[in-house]
Order: structure tokens, then sequence, then C-alpha cells
């Protein structure tokens, strides 16, 4: 339905007697037009004063010596008083009335008179003056007078008239004192049609305002009674007495109330949306809003609220505006209602979806880092401190890799159920996407509580969840940090968290650590370092060198560890403790790996075929499905045969890849390459898959041979039951770390079958191992 424009509306006719403001007109609201003229008249007091004190100034000059200095200093001082008294009074009242009485009208229009009668004295108060210079400045004082007077007097025009007459009668009298008799006629004719001016504009500005708000109040009642035929059951038109009693109750009203019209007529509106509020006085904050509006009488428009229905929640929206009679009374308001229940519902969820994590129920990343700002502007005004916590599930990888998304997901739903057990009215925990979480702690002046919670979450996050009929062990790392110590902004302490949490990955996993400055130091020392690696191997600048194993009993070389050595102009001589677990994590690890296995099998071809090169192998390049295929391709470029290569791996690859790693190595030792297993008893050992895996040779890590030369019970009795292990299981055993006489006696005895140590060679360069064989020729061809 096209909605029609209201016709403008036709001026009203207003006779002499309501223009001058004696009578009114019956049938409309003229309040707000006798507010419509006095704001008129107010809005012009700027100029108004300072004509007057440009006025003030004229005379000064025309009268100083030809009038007594008091008469002129006490004028001068009504004058001023007067104008500015009058002024700062309308200023302040300007705009601020929407209706006005008859006696408002009077009181301005009795202002107008006063302040004219005023300016009407200096040309009867100083007659006397002398001298034409100052009889022309009082004559032009009062033509200036009486134009300003229709000028700005207008809208008021009983007051233009008042104060025409009083200007009029003053400049008059003047002249006639000076015998100027025909200028004293012309001034009068002059007055007359000044006021003459004065009445029909006066008369026309009262028509245009009153046809103006006539034409208002026609399209506000049009659009009403629109909205309420034309947008269903939702809308409905209200209306209340000055008590705020409900009157003339449309059915459409009484319905969304859920009562009959007659019932609720003439009951208080607000007790009626109250409902059970009204007794217990605990109303929502949307109703002290609207009984705020009632009583100031002001309007409003969609303010929402919720209230109660057949024991059902919904939600209104409400507009509405005061209403008052001819005589400038108030009489109550009238405006339209909205049911708009489902749009809050569907912006509720729409909220929702944008602010929670669909899986978890947990705040998602926006809340979360909205949550830590307002922490942290809390903590900056009180000078206090607030902390926030990065949360990273450790193996959960593996059960994603293995069970599929579906555990995944199910398993965080549990985690999260957690975490959330862990909270207090102090935190707020979120889900940041993947198994990454975070807790905001808006206070955290407390570092031993924060860490406390850290480790709670630690421990709480490791024990055993039962899924889908699996038991699965995962645990969990936190990293800390506190602002505004730790950082100023949302960015930079979460920043600061990150590398306290990468700090504790890197501890292996199952850590809580705090954020330390220097963390900052070391991530920037890695950014750099990660960078000078990624071209370090196309420039050559990464070497291998090798180190001697040699059998127990004889000492005769069985073979060399292949080790990689990095020499970088900018960095020096960089350690592999450094730079093996950045590739690892930059995935470099693959093409230098592949380079390693490469040039140890090229270089092995100039050793006897007795000797063997073992290379170190990570869990990221078993996880490369085409490694298997670089193994058979360094082996057929070079030449080498398979079981003169042994690859060496740790326990920590069954740990993070599962099944996967024993499917890579069962291809590889397809391939007739041997098998070393490296540090074994060092980090979660496991005789599993030793009965899974053929190895041929165990290392026993040189902690334990160390331990073993002092006498240590504990590291003998590893390296006794290591020994006997790899007996019972057809493996050999290499005791790594043998640097004296004295370790290589007891190593001996303990039964270990090869040594690897300082004390028969350290990692050499190839020109220097294959100086360990002077009678060697080539055994294989490239």
């Amino acid at each position: 339905m096209t909605r029609a424009r209201p016709a403008a509306a036709a001026r009203p006719m207003i006779d002499w007697r309501t223009a001058l403001g004696l009578s009114e007109p019956r049938d409309s609201d003229w309040g707000k037009v006798r507010a419509a003229q006095i704001a008129a008249v107010r809005r012009h007091w700027p100029t108004r004063l300072a004509a007057e004190l440009l006025g003030i100034a004229l005379l000064w000059t025309g009268l100083t010596g030809r009038v007594p200095d008091t008469w002129l200093w006490g004028w001068t001082a009504l004058a001023l008083v007067a104008a500015l008294g009058t002024g700062l009074w309308r200023a302040r009242a300007a705009g601020a009335e929407t209706t006005a009485s008859p006696a408002g009208l009077w009181r301005e229009t009795a202002a107008a008179l006063a302040a004219a009668l005023v300016w009407a004295a200096p040309p009867a108060l100083f007659a006397s003056a002398t001298g034409v210079e100052a009889q022309l400045t009082l004559c032009a004082v009062g033509f200036a007078v009486m134009v300003g007077i229709v000028l700005l007097l207008a809208p008021l025009p009983l007051a233009a008239a008042g104060a025409l007459a009083l200007a009029a009668a003053g400049s008059t009298m003047f002249l006639g004192v000076l015998g100027l008799d025909l200028l004293a006629i012309a001034n009068l004719a002059f007055a007359a049609v000044l006021l003459a001016s004065a009445l029909t504009q006066g008369r026309a500005f009262l028509m245009n305002t009153a046809a103006q708000f006539a034409l208002v109040e026609k399209e506000e009642v049009v659009s009403l009674l629109l909205r309420e035929h034309e947008e269903g059951d939702a809308d409905w038109l209200w209306q209340i007495d000055a008590a705020k009693s409900l009157t003339h109750v449309s059915p459409r009203l009484a319905y969304a109330l859920g009562e009959e019209a007659l019932a609720i007529e003439g009951r208080p509106f607000l007790q009626i949306l109250a409902g059970d509020s009204w007794e217990t006085g605990q109303f929502a904050p949307a109703l002290h809003a609207l009984a705020d509006k009632l009583k100031r009488r002001e309007a409003f428009s969609d303010l929402l609220l919720e209230v109660k229905v057949r024991g059902e929640t919904r939600w209104w929206e409400l507009s509405a505006s005061p209403r008052y009679d001819e005589q400038g009374a108030f009489i109550g308001f009238r405006g339209v209602g909205s049911d708009v229940t489902v749009e809050r519902h569907s912006a509720d969820k729409i909220n929702r979806m944008a602010r929670f994590d669909t899986l978890t129920g947990l705040p998602n990343r926006l809340q979360v880092n909205e949550a830590l700002g307002q922490a942290m502007a809390e903590a900056e005004k009180w000078r206090g401190r607030c902390g926030f916590m990065m949360i990273d599930l450790d193996r959960f990888k593996a059960v994603n890799d293995t069970l599929g998304h579906p555990v995944g997901d199910r398993l965080l739903g549990r985690v999260s159920e957690r975490l959330m057990g862990l909270m207090s009215e102090n935190e707020l925990c979120g889900r940041l996407g993947g198994d990454e979480f975070a807790v905001v702690i808006r206070d955290a002046s407390d570092p031993a509580r924060v860490e406390a919670l850290g480790r709670r979450i630690i421990e709480e996050l490791s024990r055993p969840y039962d899924v889908d009929q699996h038991t699965l062990y995962i645990g969990a790392s936190v990293g800390a940090a506190v602002g505004p110590r730790d950082g100023r902004t949302v960015e930079t302490l979460i920043r600061s968290a990150d590398l306290a949490l990468y700090r504790s990955k890197d501890a292996g996993g199952g850590h809580y650590h705090a954020y330390e400055p220097q963390l900052h130091v070391h991530a920037e020392e890695r950014r750099v370092l990660e960078m000078a690696l990624r071209k370090a191997l196309e420039k050559g600048e990464l070497h291998l060198a090798y180190q001697p194993v040699v059998s127990a009993d004889e000492a005769v070389v069985e073979g060399f560890e292949a080790l990689m050595r990095w020499t970088s102009p900018e960095h020096g001589n960089v350690s592999p403790a450094k730079f093996i677990p950045l590739a690892e994590e930059a995935r470099l690890i693959g093409p230098i790996g592949q380079w390693a296995l490469r040039t140890a099998c090229m270089e092995a071809r100039n050793w006897p075929s007795t000797v063997r090169v073992a290379v170190n192998v990570s869990a990221e390049q078993l996880h490369d499905p085409r490694f298997v295929d670089a193994v058979r391709t360094a082996l057929a470029d070079s030449g080498l045969p398979a079981h003169r290569l042994e690859l060496e791996v740790t326990e920590s690859v069954f740990m993070r890849e599962g099944t996967n790693a024993v499917a890579v190595l069962g291809q590889v030792l397809a391939l007739g390459v041997r098998l070393a297993l490296d540090d074994f008893g060092t980090g979660y050992s496991s005789l599993g898959y030793l009965s899974r895996t053929k190895f041929s040779t165990i290392k026993i890590d040189r902690s334990f041979v160390q331990g073993a030369s002092r006498n240590a019970p504990e590291s003998l009795a590893i390296i006794r039951a290591v020994v006997a292990l790899a007996d019972s299981l057809g493996m050999s055993t290499t005791a790594e770390g043998v640097e004296t006489e004295e370790e290589y006696a007891m190593i001996k005895r303990l039964g270990a079958r090869k040594i690897q140590g300082y004390l028969f060679g350290r990692p050499m360069s190839p020109a220097d191992a294959r100086a360990l064989f002077p009678n060697a020729t080539r055994t294989a061809v490239a």
C-alpha cells in the first residue's frame, strides 16, 4: 500500500484580537504557537544586545559634555541592566519550551515594553541638550529604536505595537521641544507605517506557524493510523492521561497485553508493564527509563522494554509524544507500540554467533579480546594488574589424526567443560581456535594465585578423557602474561603470553611459564636466525661432521654418525641444539634432512665396505609421505648399499606421530636400511614400539654413561637393563659420550657392543674421516 502524503495545510485566518493575543481559537492547540512566538523573539537577543550596546556608545559620543553626567550615567546603568538582564534570561530559556501559556506570553510582552520604555526615554530625558551633534544623535537613536522594534518584535504584535507607541511618543516630544513641528508630524506618520508593517508581519507569522503545527499534527495522526492498520498485529496505538493511566484502549493493545480492553481501561500503564515486579520494586532499567520520560514529559522513540505477557517474556518497542490541550495544559501521552520479540531473538542469536564459539559454547576470539581490553582499561584506571593465559593442548593432533575430527571435536567440548569448572567470577575463558584456549584474569595482582590457576589447568586437562568408548590422554601447556607490566595493549599482552606459551611447548609440554622480557629478545633472535637459516642451504653454509663409532672389544671403527653443522657469516658457528629445533618449527627440516641424507651417502662411498653411516631423522621428516622416496633416491644416486645406511630416530617420533611413524619406518626397513633408537630411556619410554619396529641398535644416552662413571646405582641399573633387553631382542647397543679410559672399561664390563665419544674421536671433517682409512678404496661408483 502506498501512503499518500498529506496535502499542505491552508493557512488559518486569524482575526486581529487573536493576533494581538487578546483571544485564542478554541479548536487549536495554541500553546505551541505561543511558544513559537516567544522563541522567535528570544532567538534575536544577541543581535538586540549588540544594537543596544552600539546605541549606548552612540549616545555617549554625541551627548558627553552637553547633558549632566549624572543623568547620562543613570540612564546608561538602567539600559545596561535591562539589556543584560533580559538578554541572559531569554538566552537560558531559548528553545526550552514546547508550549506556553497566555501568562507566559504576557510576561514576554511586558518585558519587551519595559525595554522599549528605557529606549524611548533619551529623546525626552535629554531634550535640553545643546548643539546640532547632540540633537542629531537623539533623532538617529529614536528612528533606530522604532525600526529595530519592527525587526525584532514583529512575532509579538501587541508588544511591537506598544513599543512603537512608546518610542514614537518619545521622539515626537523631542522634535516638538526643538520646534520642529513638521518633522514631528512626519515622525508620527513614519511610526504609523512601521506599526502597520509590524502588525502585518506578526499576523503572517502567526498564520504560518499555526498552519505548520496543524500540518505536523495531521501527519502524526495519519502516520499512527497507517501504522495501526498496515503493520499487522505486532503494532498498536496506546494512550495515557496525565495520571499515566490507559485511555481509549484499542483491541490490538488489549490482545498484546493478554487482557480485555475494558479490564485495563483506566489502569496505570507502568503497573501493567511492570507485572509482578510492581510489588517488589525490582524494575528493569528500561522501565525506569520509560517512567523518567513520562515524568519529564519528554518525547521518545524506539524504547526497548521487556514485559511479561501470560507468563511469557516479550520484547516491546515504544514511541510516544506528550499532548497538551488548547490552554497549554498537559493531558498525557499518545504513541505506538510494537512487539519485536522475534527480531530480538534473531538479533540475540546473531550476536551470540558473532561472540561465542559454536563448537564449545565458550567466548570466541572477538569476545576474549574485548574482555581483555576491558580488563586492561580497569587495571590502568585503578593502577592494578590484569592477566592473560594462552593454553595449548598437547598431543591433540594425534587424536584427530588417528580417531578423526568428530572425536576431536567432542574432546574439545570436554576440555571446555573442565576449563569452565575452574573459572571464578574473576576469570573468563574462551576458545581462540583449533586446540588453543585463553583465560582473561580481571584481577591478577597476586602472581602466586595466577600461577596456581595455570598449574590447576594443566593438571585438570591432563586427566584422561572417556570419549566414544576411547580413553584419551592429552595434556596442556600454559603461558601467562600480566598487564600492563608485560604489555600496555591487547596485542602486545597476547604476544607476551604467546611467547611464554612457546617456551612451555619448547620445554616438552605440560609446563606453565610466565612471561619474561628476555623472551622477546629470544623471539627476535629466533626470527633473525630463521631468516638466515632459510638461505643457509643454498649458500653452502651447512656441512656434515662425522663422529666415529667403534667396537667395544677391539676399538675398530664400525661406522660414523653424520652430525649437522652450520657456520654462518653473520652468526658464526650455530649450535645444532639451536638451529635443528628452529628448522623443524619453520618446516625447513625436510629439505635440510634430504640434503644431509644425500651428502652422507655420497661420503660413505669413500670408506671401507664394512663401515656404516648413521643419519639422524626427525619426526617431521617421517611425517612427509615422500621420505621413503628420498631414502631410495639417496641410495640409488650414491650407489651405497642399503645395509650401510643407518637412520637414527628418537622415542618422541612415536609419541608425536603414533602408528604413522611405525608404517614409514617399516617401508624404510623393507629397503634394507638399518634403524637405531637414539636417547632410549630419556623420554616417554615404551616397550611396545620395540616389539613392532625392528631396530638394529639401541643407543645409551651419555647422561647414563656419566652417571654410571660416578657409580650412580640408577644409571648402572638402566645400562644393564638396556643391554639385557637389546641382547634378548637381537639388537646391538651403543654407549654415547665415552670420554675417559675408566668410562670405556666400565662400559665394556656392562656389555655394550659399541662406543661413541671423544675418547675415540670428536666430530671431524670428511677429509679427516677418510684419513682414518689410508688404504681404503672407493666401494661404490657414482
